[in-house]
């Protein structure tokens, strides 16, 4: 999603904003299209799951698409007067942030679920918001490695697939990709965090199969692109019943919960 907005949000001015509800998540900040209305997009970022667009005011615009929030750009179709928004009638019930920049590019920010969130964070506050201050390590970064995941999960008595799904011990892996690295490294969703570590936090074999896994599958996931909304992306998620793709594997895959959430794996080759 970064890489889409990159295309259209850095260097343009922010022409109009259009909210359709008073609040996703939470409510938007106050005066939130005020302090975006006339900015221009300097740069455009990500930590964990959050987007961040910083602006020319020194005000970054913080997002999260929780858990069915997405963005799409389209063209300004020309229009006789500058009227705002009464000719930009909702397409979707869903499409709650609609945002046109001065190149003529309308980003829509479309949540059906709702759980997303818009912030504006002022200048030099970024390291100090709760969102991000307490953030663990960028999985797709070179410092991010098995004696750093092990060290994280030492001492850990939580299922492996919990603790991962922890963004202070790593910062944007949610449910799904746990489960799918999981499987990669063959590893058991419910076997204690803290056995991939040794007694003084250093990384076993297991750890090492985990890292690797956690960015291959991030990596994946982040060439589909589009394509990885279609069905049949994944490994294991929600394909309770199924056999294991596993080469050799005799198991099929399973699906339990753990803190609330779906966990699918297989419990013959992951241990």
């Amino acid at each position: 999603m970064r890489r889409t907005l990159d295309r259209v949000l850095p260097g343009a001015r922010i022409t109009h904003v259009q909210l359709r509800r008073a609040n996703l998540r939470r409510p938007f900040p106050a005066d939130f299209v005020g302090r975006l209305t006339g900015r221009t997009v300097r740069s455009l970022t990500r930590r964990g799951k959050y987007l961040l667009a910083g602006l020319d005011s020194g005000d970054t615009l913080l997002v999260h698409l929780g858990m069915s929030g997405s963005f799409r750009t389209s063209r300004r179709a020309r229009r006789s007067s500058a009227v705002w928004p009464a000719d930009h009638a909702p397409s979707d019930p869903h499409d709650h942030v609609v945002i046109e920049l001065s190149s003529g590019v309308v980003v829509t920010f479309n949540d059906p679920r709702r759980f997303g969130l818009m912030d504006l964070i002022g200048a030099g506050d970024i390291d100090g918001h709760p969102a991000l201050g307490s953030l663990g390590p960028e999985p797709l970064d070179k410092a991010f490695n098995a004696a750093v995941l092990a060290a994280a999960c030492n001492g850990r008595r939580s299922p492996l697939k919990v603790a991962l799904l922890d963004q202070q011990l790593v910062a944007g892996i949610g449910n799904i990709y746990a489960s799918e690295a999981l499987h990669l490294a063959a590893l058991s969703p419910r076997r204690r965090a803290s056995t991939i570590a040794t007694p003084k936090g250093a990384p076993r074999e297991s750890a090492s199969r985990l890292a690797a896994a956690i960015k291959a599958v991030l990596r994946q996931a982040v060439a589909r692109q589009e394509q990885a909304y279609r069905a049949g992306r994944f490994r294991v998620y929600e394909r309770e019943g199924e056999p294991c793709p596993r080469r050799g594997c005799s198991g099929s895959i399973r699906r339990i919960t753990q803190a609330g959430r779906s966990t699918y794996y297989c419990s013959v080759c992951q241990r």
